[in-house]
C-alpha cells in the first residue's frame, strides 16, 4: 500500500492542504493519505491564537469527511511533546505501516538537509513527494533534489501543479473562510468562535 503523510498544525487546515494531498495522490498512484495534526512544533512557537489541538483534529476531520482516501491521524497529539518527523515516520513503521510518503512543499524540501532533525533516517524511511507550483524555480529545485539524491540517497518525487498558495495566518486574522476553507471547517470555526470570529 502506498501512503502520503501530510503533517502540519492545520490551525486552521484550508483548501491548500487538500489541493497537496490530491495533486500527491493523482500523480503518484497513493492509496489514502494520513493528515497528521502537529503537536508542538520544533520549528516555530504556536501562535496565541491557535486553537487547541482537539480543535484542530475536529477540523480536519471536518475537512476530509466524505473522502474515503483521506484519513486524520492523531499520532503527534497523542505522542504529546515536540513532534518531530523522524519520530512520526518510526512510529507509522513500528506499526506495521509501508511505502510512506511524505508529503512537502518546496520550502520544506530546499531546507531539508539544514534544518530538520535526522534528515539521512527521514530519507531512508520514506520518499519526499515535492508538490510544486508550476512558477516555482524548477532550477533551483531540481539542483537540490540531486543533492539529496547523492549526499542521502533520498527518494524523491516531484509533483507539479497549479498554484494554490494559502495563508493560515491571515486566515486566523480575518482573511476569508468561507473562500479557503471547507463550508464544514468555516462553520466550526463560527460555531466555537475560534480565531476571534
Amino acid at each position: 500500500m502506498k501512503t502520503g503523510i501530510l503533517g502540519g498544525t492545520f490551525n486552521p487546515p484550508h483548501n491548500g492542504h487538500m489541493h497537496a494531498a490530491r495533486l500527491a495522490r493523482k500523480a503518484l498512484g497513493l492509496d489514502r493519505v494520513l493528515f497528521i495534526p502537529t503537536n508542538i512544533p520544533p520549528h516555530k512557537a504556536l501562535p496565541e491564537d491557535t486553537a487547541t489541538a482537539a480543535d484542530r483534529c475536529e477540523m480536519v476531520r471536518q475537512m476530509i469527511a466524505g473522502e474515503d482516501w483521506a484519513t486524520l491521524d492523531t499520532l503527534e497529539i497523542d505522542r504529546g511533546g515536540a513532534s518531530y518527523t523522524v519520530d512520526t515516520l518510526h512510529a507509522l513503521r513500528q506499526r506495521g505501516e509501508d511505502g510512506l510518503y511524505l508529503i512537502v512543499g518546496t520550502d520544506m524540501l530546499l531546507s531539508f538537509d539544514r534544518i530538520w532533525r535526522a534528515p539521512d533516517e527521514i530519507a531512508r524511511l520514506c520518499t519526499l513527494a515535492v508538490c510544486a507550483r508550476e512558477q516555482e524555480d524548477w532550477g533551483a529545485i531540481r539542483k537540490k533534489t540531486e543533492h539529496l539524491r547523492q549526499s542521502l540517497r533520498a527518494k524523491i518525487e516531484l509533483v507539479q501543479g497549479g498554484s494554490l498558495t494559502i495563508s493560515s495566518t491571515e486566515l486566523r486574522h480575518g482573511g476569508d473562510l468561507r473562500r479557503y476553507t471547507a463550508p464544514a471547517v468555516a462553520d466550526y470555526i463560527e460555531r466555537k468562535h475560534l480565531y476571534g470570529f
